[in-house]
């Protein structure tokens, strides 16, 4: 099953902005590994903005 395009670069695009992993190594990543990171990174920020309440 492959995933849509658009949705890998949404993807990619989330965790290198928060990460500042390189591209090859998130394109290297399966989807779930990807997810898992992307939920990561939400659970930090949604940390980090109630902190700031």
């Amino acid at each position: 099953m492959s995933y849509p395009l658009e949705r890998i670069f949404q993807e990619v695009a989330y965790i290198a902005y928060h990460f500042h992993w390189p591209l090859d190594d998130l394109l290297e990543m399966e989807h779930r590994e990807r997810q898992i990171w992307i939920k990561e990174i939400s659970n930090i920020n949604k940390e980090i903005n109630e902190s700031r309440r």
